[in-house]
């Protein structure tokens, strides 16, 4: 399928008329609003609504507004009405009612280069899993050893925490290095400084579109149809402040800090053909999470690590969302299973997506073994963690025959800690 949008077709463009990504966007002086990407284009889809070409049925408009969260609440036929309908206004040969209108074309399909790209949805709640098993193993090697690298409930159930929905950014957004408690490894006493240890995290994050009443479960089958799409996810880690504050109850001021997503939410429906299986289950599953089918996504991911003052960056990592042992939609199930009460616009991270080898390892820790490996990049220069002033993009794609659903990218760039307050 080809669009009469031609930059839709040139070779690897990452928002081809069969990828169709969700986000909100901003013109110089207009309030955000939805949008779609389409080859280097966002497509303004309020206009659309308002010139009475696209709806997404029921009652009152759901794209002039600052999130996509009113329409992602419709649900599945809603999503899929409005997929089609894009991709009969785009398509060579489809509906000409946006293609043969020369004024709405021109209003309505904005330059990718002019539009600032916003938080694509409220996010109500954020839960972030563990459920990498390389990466999982990885860490837990460093800290007890390979014989005790998977805690006991590992193979059994998708671990997680609830993170902070506050300070969920999108794209481009600077992250302070944190300050917090942290004892050396030696030390009596923990003191209160920077973090030295910064960190990235590698992640996808699936975006739930509809969701449940308390005291409601899910199946497997039913949570996979509840979420929208998907975005690239860092999960900045503060590993030094996480090593002293986690016990007993997990991660807290070493993630609280920031996690950011990718603009553009990549809708189920796009990736529907690059499904692949989970892994071979080593312990069985209990049957509420047990595999309905090829739960999983054969999405390449890449990270690339660029030094303030550096002409460009290094790619460190490359890994992939097949790698993971858990899937959105378990992790999902098993949210719900209590009666937990999931909402539009909650958003699960995927935890830490390393491979079996070490180049596909998804942060720092792993690539530096703790700091006693330190990577050299193309530079010159060495990091064991982030310093100040490095930007990390995570990017991430599916490669099709003749077209790539892209994600574009997920960046951030490390600025030193805000000034001291006389405590």
């Amino acid at each position: 399928m080809r669009s009469w949008h031609q930059s839709a077709n040139k070779k690897g463009c990452n928002f081809p008329i069969q990828n169709l990504p969700f986000g909100v966007f901003s013109r110089a002086g207009e309030v955000p609003r939805c949008g779609v990407a389409i080859g280097d284009s966002v497509l303004d889809l309020a206009d659309l609504e308002a010139a009475g070409i696209l709806s997404a049925g029921g009652e009152g408009r759901v794209f002039d507004g600052p999130t996509l969260n009113a329409f992602m609440a419709r649900g599945n036929a809603a999503w899929d009405k409005v997929r089609a309908r894009l991709t009969d206004l785009l398509a060579e040969g489809g509906d000409p009612a946006l293609r043969d209108d020369s004024g709405l074309r021109a209003k309505a399909l904005v330059p990718l280069s002019d539009a600032a790209m916003h938080l694509p949805f409220a996010v109500a709640e954020y839960t972030d899993f563990y459920a990498g098993r390389q990466h999982a193993f990885n860490v837990g090697s460093m800290f007890r050893g390979p014989e005790n690298a998977l805690p006991p409930n590992w193979l059994h159930i998708p671990i997680g925490y609830n993170g902070r929905a506050s300070t969920v950014v999108v794209s481009g957004t600077d992250i302070h290095r944190p300050r917090g408690q942290i004892k050396p490894h030696g030390a009596d006493q923990p003191s209160f400084s920077p973090s030295r240890r910064l960190d990235f995290e590698l992640e996808m994050g699936a975006v739930v579109g509809t969701g449940t009443e308390m005291g409601n479960p899910v199946t497997v089958a039913e949570a996979d149809e509840m979420i929208f799409g998907y975005v690239l996810l860092n999960d900045w880690s503060a590993r030094d402040i996480q090593a002293w504050e986690y016990q007993p109850l997990g991660p807290f001021q070493a993630k609280a800090f920031g996690t950011s997503i990718s603009p553009w939410v990549v809708t189920r429906a796009a990736l529907e053909p690059f499904r692949v299986s989970t892994p071979a289950r080593e312990v069985p599953l209990m049957p509420y999470l047990a595999d309905t089918g090829p739960m999983l996504y054969d999405i390449e991911l890449s990270v690339s690590l660029q030094p303030q003052g550096a002409a460009k960056a290094t790619e460190i990592s490359r890994s992939s969302y097949r790698h993971m042992y858990y899937s959105a939609a378990q992790q999902l199930a098993h949210h719900a299973i209590s009666g937990c009460q999931m909402r539009t616009g909650d958003l699960l991270g995927s935890g830490t997506i390393s491979g079996p080898e070490k180049h596909e390892f998804g942060s720092l820790l792993e690539l530096s073994w703790g700091g006693k490996e330190p990577l050299t990049l193309e530079t010159g220069e060495s990091r064991s963690f982030l310093e100040d002033g490095d930007t990390l993009t995570l990017s991430g794609w599916a490669e099709g025959k003749d077209y790539r659903i892209g994600f574009g990218d997920c960046t951030g760039r490390i600025l030193p800690p805000l000034p001291e307050r006389n405590w």
